[in-house]
């Protein structure tokens, strides 16, 4: 189902397509930024409520900088120095994380931009084209984002990409997620498993030193499940560089194809969201820098409210010749999927 949800201010309609499976699962895409907006997911009562954290209007999605729900490309997390060198040529990306730059535009991205929609059945398919230098980046490239809403009360989501010249591609989806319900305040209390014995530490501006570390007994080691809270706060380095838990997480025996790399649960709701995933990296981020953030319902989030599992290449790839290769072009199509599936 199709409805309009807004105008934006250089007058673009913006529109809101609803999925709901027979359990009442339902989910509200927003046609802006390819933006999962809504998902109403059932607890261990059969109660439905909505697990993200959100902005209430299209003037909240154009001011807000959290990237609630958002569809990231062409290039997710942060390159240094905000430059890229395809076969020798340099290429300058938008400066907009101190030296380097994140998610490819915050200002002017995909994120804020209409997508081309197209409902079939129980999928949305959201397609967006960017001419040769858009963001600084060769190539005139198409991606395309798939949203389909299954019956084992799950959103896959299918992300598909080319270019007519080599070009950088690492999408990801930016929901944050709190299973307890986007209301219930603080996820620090929510379990969580990683499939990774391994993740990529980072320096100040949180750009991985091109390190792949063993975690196994530390702090970052959820490949026991444990409670996100007790170690947050701890006075480590890695946590004090970026405020928390942001860090991409190494999968442990990644192949390219399905499987489980992630859980987590909400103690109160008893609700487990399982990820599932083909991609090599998972970043766990807990909300360090959200505040104030204008919301649903009249809620403001605040700090450590949401987290995010943002299933992906490793960051800053461009630069590390051990992490996974994130160019593409005429001879190499980006296909990726991620599966959120909740129980």
């Amino acid at each position: 189902m199709k409805e309009l949800y807004g105008v934006m201010k250089d007058g673009k309609e913006v529109s809101k397509y609803i999925i709901e499976n027979a359990n009442g699962f339902r989910a509200e895409f927003l046609d802006m930024g390819a933006i999962l907006d809504k998902l109403f997911v059932p607890d261990k009562d059969g109660n439905l409520v909505d697990v993200t954290l959100s902005n209430s209007s299209v003037e909240e999605y154009e001011a807000d900088g959290n990237f609630f729900g958002a569809t990231v490309g062409p290039n997710a997390n942060r390159i240094a120095k905000a430059e890229v060198v395809i076969d020798g040529v340099l290429y300058k990306m938008p400066v907009n994380d101190g030296e380097n730059n994140l998610h490819t535009d915050v200002v002017n991205g995909v994120h804020r931009r209409i997508w081309d929609a197209k409902e079939e059945g129980n999928s949305v398919i959201f397609t967006i084209n960017l001419p040769d230098g858009e963001f600084g980046l060769p190539g005139n490239r198409m991606m395309q984002v798939t949203y389909t809403v299954t019956d084992d009360n799950a959103i896959r989501i299918d992300y598909y990409a080319t270019s007519d010249k080599k070009t950088i591609y690492n999408m990801t989806n930016h929901t944050h997620f709190n299973l307890d319900g986007h209301a219930s305040g603080s996820v620090l209390d929510h379990v969580l498993w990683l499939n990774a014995s391994c993740f990529t530490p980072v320096v100040a501006g949180a750009i991985p030193t091109g390190e792949i570390k063993n975690i196994k007994g530390t702090i970052f080691d959820f490949t026991t499940p444990k409670t996100i809270g007790p170690d947050i706060n701890t006075d480590d380095e890695q946590i004090n560089l970026v405020s928390g838990y942001d860090h991409n997480y190494v999968i442990d025996d990644a192949d390219g194809t399905l499987k489980e790399v992630a859980w987590v649960k909400g103690p109160k709701s008893g609700r487990v969201m399982k990820v599932i995933s083909d991609q090599p990296g998972i970043q766990l981020y807990t909300d360090n820098f959200v505040k104030d953030a204008k919301g649903k319902d009249g809620v403001v989030y605040g700090w450590r409210q949401g987290l995010c599992l943002e299933t992906q290449a490793y960051p800053d790839s461009i630069h590390q010749d051990s992490f996974p290769d994130v160019i593409y072009g005429p001879d190499r199509e980006y296909r990726t999927t991620t599966i959120y599936k909740f129980e």
